[in-house]
């Protein structure tokens, strides 16, 4: 791989993780409801499953997987159910100070939100899928290697992102804690909105 098509893909890696869709909100929500550590627990869940796709892809496994409707459909719709079913949770849930045991489950919760939200995005699949070949260059050989490069470009650039998103979202809950509850109840809103945008995927 050449230079120039390192940095064009993290330029592209760079532009499309800056908008906004249900791993963003899913780190947002997580910020406004438990704070920035809840938030970074999420991202590592998200970043998680973005390897697991990055070694389906490697594998070709992933073109398998973008190729068969039932797979995209079972995913797209587990993914948007589960996205509402958390929003409509922290919407109707009386939020609470949590110490020692029930943070630690709670932090557990958030890496794994993260990882089931990333790996039932089928928008995912087919980025990874699609867009990691037109990368790689097969004259230049070592493709697993050339797999691993740009697997740590992307999570390189995506991580600074969604620490920043969630730092932005706590610092907004902090400043306006009084009003606990409407954020919690607006994060729970991002996800039920994430989980219908999912639903409206095709």
């Amino acid at each position: 791989m050449s230079l120039s098509s390192l940095m064009l893909f993290a330029a592209t890696e760079l532009l499309l993780c800056l908008i906004p869709g249900p791993a963003v909100l899913l780190v947002i929500s997580q910020a406004m409801r438990l704070g920035r550590r809840s938030s970074l627990r999420g991202a590592i869940g998200i970043l998680t499953g973005n390897t697991i796709y990055f070694a389906l892809s490697a594998a070709g496994l992933g073109a398998l997987l973008i190729a068969s409707r039932q797979v995209f459909e079972v995913l797209r719709w587990a993914g948007a159910a589960y996205l509402i079913l958390v929003g409509v949770k922290m919407i109707v849930t009386r939020g609470g100070a949590m110490e020692g045991p029930v943070e630690a489950q709670a932090g557990v919760r958030s890496f794994a939100q993260g990882l089931f939200t990333q790996l039932a995005n089928p928008k995912a699949i087919v980025f990874f899928t699609a867009l990691l070949p037109q990368f790689i260059d097969p004259r230049a050989g070592r493709l697993a290697l050339q797999f691993v490069v740009l697997g740590a470009i992307s999570v390189g650039i995506e991580l600074p992102v969604l620490i920043m998103y969630g730092w932005l979202a706590d610092r907004g809950r902090e400043l306006y804690g009084r009003h606990g509850k409407i954020f919690e109840r607006v994060a729970g809103g991002l996800l039920v909105a994430a989980g219908l945008k999912l639903a409206a995927t095709r």
